[in-house]
């Protein structure tokens, strides 16, 4: 059976809708998914916020409850801390292939985006939080341009799915580490303009683990 293209675009755009809000905090953790009150928030049909949320299950944003339905995924300490680690897995791994690898291009687009990030950092400082989803978007893009010349694509792609889970957990707590965060991503655009593979590790690790208790500290949980 052929798939009608406008179809198609309507349920894309509905999923980039629900998965953007549960990450960003405007579906909170826990909150049930009535698809009734979906249908009517997100103007599409039962059968399609079926598949999204199945979708979304599959990628840990989404618990299925039997024949009761789909709920907003939890969130607990142990889950913070296992997504924490994976990212550092990945974003290390592709942080030093990226130094190895990267060109003027690289270094255009990872100055952009460090640039764009400061300048958020910079309003978020001065007590303004009305913009967070963008100071957090900025984030994403800076960390992205950092591990842009790893060559996979495949490697782009898991760390962002696991950065979406780790931002989340910041988006629920608001934990913005203020001159901290603003000076370890500074540090981390200049390791690599230098291409300085170690520093850069070290860094990466430092400001990884710094989120996390930051956020644990903005926000205690509970695991189970």
């Amino acid at each position: 059976m052929s798939i009608d293209p406008s179809n198609e675009t309507v349920a894309e755009s509905t999923y980039k809708r629900i998965r953007a809000d549960i990450i960003f905090g405007r579906l909170l953790p826990g909150r049930k998914l009535k698809l009734d009150k979906l249908k009517d928030d997100y103007a599409t049909s039962v059968s399609t916020l079926r598949e999204i949320l199945n979708r979304l299950h599959s990628e840990g944003l989404v618990a299925a409850e039997g024949q009761r339905g789909f709920e907003v995924a939890g969130i607990s300490e142990a889950d913070l801390r296992e997504t924490a680690e994976l990212r550092l897995l990945l974003e290390t791994h592709a942080l030093t292939q990226s130094f190895e690898n990267g060109d003027v291009e690289w270094e255009a687009r990872l100055v952009s985006a460090h640039y764009k990030l400061a300048r958020m950092e910079q309003v978020m400082a001065s007590g303004d939080t009305s913009q967070a989803e963008d100071w957090k978007r900025y984030d994403w893009e800076f960390h992205q341009a950092l591990i842009s010349a790893c060559g996979s694509k495949l490697l782009m792609n898991t760390h962002a799915a696991v950065f979406d889970k780790y931002l989340r957990y910041q988006m629920v707590a608001l934990s913005y580490r203020g001159d901290v965060a603003a000076e370890e991503h500074q540090q981390l655009l200049d390791a690599a303009m230098r291409r300085d593979q170690e520093t850069g590790r070290k860094l990466l690790a430092r400001h990884i683990q710094g989120g996390v208790e930051h956020a644990l500290a903005r926000r205690p949980l509970t695991d189970g």
